[in-house]
């Protein structure tokens, strides 16, 4: 009898939210759909990983368990100790509230998620949804579910597959293959005295988008669903010969 396809998801919203109980629900036929993620919240967590304190993982109902830790904590588990009798086949990530775009992937914990489920050599997908008033997470799950049945069922897919999916609010008029945007934050640092005189800060900030052709960023603001493809070696290729003067200079020293 074939083995039906593993699919690990979780995500940055937590255990509970909306987004992820619609995703699930939406990639139940395709597979066996294993949910682990957050108890609590972990928006922006980036790709960290939990060391200085143990881990607790709580079964809250069959195949969906929740993890006191991040996003990447969550796959960790999953892969190397809850799903160890057999690796998941595809790491689903989503549906996030609110876009990951441009630099805000490296902020991500929905794409950080991802990159962890790379790194353990599974093929990963991150979906955000972009929010607007009176939105629904329906037209991403069921994006989000012909998408994957369309990979499950290619073969040859490498295994660092890796791809970025950001949805329109107001439903979407297409798809595009898309390039990370650049993303100018006008950042700022508010401080503030609480009612006992000690000063705390705020981190905040407006993005502007640079307005070029081809990037997630122009997709979405179209109306349109943005893939981005991604890969983890972060190497300048270019810079392996824009510096080996330096490096051939520093030898003789």
């Amino acid at each position: 009898m074939e083995t039906r396809p593993r699919i690990l998801v979780t995500n940055d919203d937590g255990v509970y939210s909306e987004g992820i109980k619609l995703l699930a629900q939406a990639l139940g036929d395709l597979g066996e759909v294993i949910v682990v993620a957050p108890t609590q919240e972990q928006s922006a967590s980036g790709h960290s990983l939990t060391l200085h304190r143990p881990l607790r993982v709580r079964k809250l109902e069959e195949a969906w368990f929740g993890v006191d830790g991040t996003p990447t904590d969550c796959v960790n588990l999953a892969v190397l100790w809850l799903l160890r009798d057999r690796k998941p086949d595809l790491v689903v990530s989503g549906i996030n509230f609110g876009l990951n775009m441009g630099d805000d992937v490296t902020y991500s914990g929905t794409v950080s998620a991802t990159f962890e489920g790379t790194l353990l050599g599974i093929r990963s997908i991150a979906f955000s949804q972009e929010v607007a008033e009176n939105f629904s997470f329906e037209p991403a799950a069921r994006f989000a579910r012909e998408l994957i049945g369309a990979i499950l069922a290619t073969s040859g897919l490498p295994a660092d597959l890796l791809l970025n999916v950001n949805l329109p609010a107001a439903g979407y008029q297409g798809v595009s293959l898309t390039r990370l945007g650049k993303r100018i934050y006008q950042q700022s640092v508010i401080e503030k005295e609480d009612p006992r005189g000690r000063k705390y800060y705020w981190i905040a900030g407006t993005p502007e988008w640079s307005p070029e052709p081809g990037t997630d960023h122009e997709a979405v603001s179209t109306g349109r669903v943005s893939i981005t493809p991604l890969h983890l070696d972060l190497t300048d290729y270019r810079g392996l010969d824009t510096y080996a003067g330096l490096c051939g200079g520093l030898s003789n020293l």
